[in-house]
């Protein structure tokens, strides 16, 4: 195997990625010039012998939703308690609204950060009104502004009626959506959620993502959101940040960092990837499904010929056809999943690779049928160098 290797999946990401986290990718529209209201710059974290963030530098700006995603353990949950200042750094520095509010000489307390949060258990107030609730944090606003800002935030939220009723009143998207108003009451420069869905059961969990985004778009805050569900994170945030044992792998439009993975571990992590071993020539790559042409690869050249590479694949971009002869097409169905709207085949290909196929719901594989697997999307593929 060559030692080109060792290179980034596609150049103009690896020199995109180069500039700083926030260089590509922004969100369409102002949020692309609008001024920074976060920045961490190389902010790390260790608690003992372990790191838990190792030198994060991301910056988010005014009016947009940055969602923290990774498995558990990357440090999203530690990078958001730094940023509310429950957590001070090792090492670096974050500034909020142009001033710097901690380094690792100094941290400013949560109380004077102008930041809002929303935890993951809500954590209202079970002895007050959801009214009590949201004029808590308004310490500062007389009787009168203060009736004022709580009635505006219940219109916000939708529960203009509930004012008088006690938490233990109210189901779990109502509970979220006082937490939220709460959060908001202050008027905080930025707003923090942490996994604000996970409590709530899945149908809900999918409308109160819709209610949530609406409100922080209404409202007008910068917020930053942490979560280990990648759907949640594609389908409401402005941009999102993929976090890797630590360290930052990749930040952009979700749309970008799903379909453009910088790194084969944000590959694996978004959906469901395979991968396809792949050797170059000056022809091409050729795979155990067939051979695509350089042109069709993102940033391959012809100075990789003679180089082994993965592709990546997803479950739509393949699909699987039966034959009859067991010495016709390249793979067998080892597991097939129904989903109600679909069957998702894993197949194992005649080289050894794993792949999925995604069909519609009618098509029916029988497990262990030969197939014979091609592809049918018209995009352009990432790549990987072969592990």
């Amino acid at each position: 195997m060559s030692g080109k290797s060792t290179q980034e999946p596609y150049p103009e990401a690896a020199t995109d990625r180069s500039r700083g986290a926030d260089a590509p990718d922004s969100a369409p529209g102002s949020a692309d010039t609008a001024d920074v209201v976060l920045e961490l710059a190389d902010a790390s974290k260790e608690f003992g012998a372990e790191t838990a963030v190792n030198e994060l530098s991301l910056s988010v700006r005014e009016g947009e939703l940055l969602t923290l995603l990774g498995p558990s353990g990357c440090g999203k949950t530690t990078t958001l308690r730094l940023i509310a200042g429950l957590e001070t750094p090792t090492a670096g520095t974050i500034t909020l609204d142009d001033e710097r509010v901690a380094d690792d000489t100094h941290s400013v307390d949560p109380e004077d950060r102008d930041v809002g949060i929303v935890f993951q258990d809500f954590a209202l107030f079970p002895h007050m009104t959801v009214e009590e609730n949201i004029a808590f944090g308004l310490t500062d606003a007389d009787g009168d502004r203060t009736d004022e800002r709580v009635a505006e935030l219940l219109e916000l939220v939708g529960l203009e009626s509930f004012g008088e009723r006690t938490p233990d009143q109210l189901s779990g998207g109502q509970q979220q959506r006082v937490a939220l108003a709460r959060a908001l009451a202050p008027e905080p420069d930025l707003l923090l959620l942490d996994e604000p869905f996970s409590n709530l059961d899945v149908r809900l969990r999918v409308r109160m993502r819709e209610e949530v985004r609406r409100i922080l778009e209404a409202a007008g805050v910068t917020a930053v959101s942490v979560t280990h569900d990648q759907e949640e994170a594609l389908s409401i945030s402005d941009r999102v940040a993929v976090l890797n044992d630590g360290r930052l792998e990749q930040v952009g439009r979700p749309e970008v960092v799903f379909e453009q993975p910088e790194s084969r571990f944000v590959a694996a992590f978004l959906g469901r990837a395979g991968f396809l071993s792949g050797s170059v020539d000056e022809a091409g790559v050729h795979t155990g499904i067939g051979s695509f042409e350089t042109a069709r690869m993102q940033g391959l050249t012809d100075d990789y010929a003679g180089t082994d590479i993965d592709v990546l694949v997803r479950p739509d971009d393949l699909r699987a056809n039966p034959v009859a002869d067991e010495d016709a097409g390249n793979g067998r169905v080892v597991h097939r999943q129904y989903t109600g709207s679909s069957f998702v085949y894993r197949v194992e290909l005649d080289t050894g690779d794993v792949i999925h196929c995604e069909h519609n719901h009618t098509t029916d594989i029988h497990l262990d049928q030969r197939v014979a697997v091609s592809f049918v999307a018209d995009h352009r593929l990432a790549w990987y160098p072969a592990e």
